[in-house]
């Protein structure tokens, strides 16, 4: 019999996480509650900075929205953000009528090019969304420097970087003006769906509080408890329904735990990718700079060269994996690929050449804690495989 399929991702969900989730639904308490503002506080206690503030949200999308709306982003502004991401990062601008402009990546880490960025700054440029690609950091105190120099507002799309260290601190305590992590159920840490803003903008925490629920000038929780007159609240901007129940917030707290075991078994993972894959015709991930650390949320590869000119496409070599029961994905078919992105902009791949020619060789391999040693062993051989012409 042929073994089992391998997906690509998977989330890992134990006893700690399943007893939590089950202590909520007999609490009585299932929507944002005790659950929701206790993990906002276990987060901003995890990155270890008193003056942070956590604001929890159900998806990075909703806290990247949040974070440009508290910043008074809206039509007439412009949003700079990388093409080489998931749409999230870049239509979050378009919810408030600013423009985006979209920028290339560097050829070695996908991440967005600083030079491209100070490039495309325009008299109408409000905000710059850098995107930490696969768990490695962008070049923030490049980045920051720039944002600086044009007083720019920064928004970090951090879905895949919990925990990322730039310079030895931990992406979310850096001086942006906020970052936004995701817990979808692929991620490093997961609640199903959901996500977290930070910041040290007690304004810009206290406006996102705020328009996650409706524009309710009190929090759900506030207003179920004994305090008195605990019905009572007012409407004080037209706000949206963002907010994380205590169903998800439940196995985040949980997760949050785990967060650097898990970082550790997906190094491990990365580590014997990069050991056994080597001497093959593939181009392997960055690694993070010494002394700082990496994710692992994505592990993506790059056909050489040589694995081209013997006709291994990337589509035929996703086919060869998934034909020996590997799961693979690509990551990204960058915007400027996209019809939406396309045809608004005008764009054109030659306008992105780095993220144009990585997308063309690149495809992702599972890396994430569920696997065994023996999964990892699968992984490397059906890679071997799918290169063997």
């Amino acid at each position: 019999m042929s073994p089992a399929f391998l997906p690509f991702a998977l989330p890992e969900i134990g006893e700690d996480e399943i007893a939590e989730v089950v202590d909520t639904l007999r609490s009585g308490w299932i929507t944002t509650g005790p659950k929701a503002r206790r993990f906002e506080q276990d987060f901003a206690a995890f990155l270890g900075d008193a003056s942070l503030q956590a604001v929890a949200v159900n998806s990075a999308t909703a806290g990247l929205h949040l974070a440009l709306e508290a910043l008074g982003i809206g039509p007439g502004d412009e949003v700079i953000t990388t093409t080489h991401t998931f749409t999230a990062s870049a239509e979050v601008a378009r919810y408030l009528g600013a423009d985006v402009r979209l920028v290339d990546v560097d050829p070695v880490t996908f991440n967005i090019d600083p030079a491209a960025v100070e490039t495309a700054i325009g008299p109408r440029t409000k905000a710059i969304v850098p995107v930490h690609y696969g768990g490695l950091a962008a070049d923030m105190p490049h980045l920051l420097a720039i944002a600086a120099r044009h007083g720019l507002k920064v928004v970090e799309d951090a879905a895949h970087a919990l925990p990322t260290t730039v310079g030895g601190a931990l992406v979310g305590t850096l001086a942006s003006d906020a970052t936004v992590f995701s817990f979808y159920a692929t991620k490093t840490i997961t609640t199903g769906e959901g996500g977290m803003l930070v910041t040290r903008n007690e304004a810009l925490a206290a406006r996102a509080r705020v328009m996650r629920l409706h524009g309710i000038s009190r929090d759900a929780f506030d207003r179920f408890t004994a305090k008195v007159p605990s019905w009572y609240y007012e409407i004080v901007a037209p706000g949206f329904k963002y907010n994380l129940t205590d169903i998800a917030a439940a196995l985040g707290i949980q997760q949050l735990k785990k967060a650097h075991a898990f970082r550790q078994r997906r190094a491990e993972i990365a580590a014997r990718y990069d050991a056994a894959f080597a001497a093959l015709p593939l181009v392997l991930p960055a690694q993070a700079p010494a002394g700082d650390t990496h994710a692992w949320h994505l592990y993506p590869v790059r056909l050489a060269d040589a694995a081209l000119a013997a006709g291994i496409t990337r589509e035929r070599f996703v086919e060869r994996l998934f034909e020996q029961g590997i799961g693979a994905s690509v990551h990204y078919v960058p915007l400027h690929q996209h019809p939406y992105w396309r045809e608004r902009y005008k764009l054109e791949p030659a306008m992105f050449p780095a993220s144009q020619r990585a997308y063309e060789r690149l495809a992702s391999l599972p890396i994430y804690t569920r696997m065994s040693d023996g999964d990892v062993e699968r992984v490397v051989a059906a890679v071997r495989a799918a290169l063997a012409a």
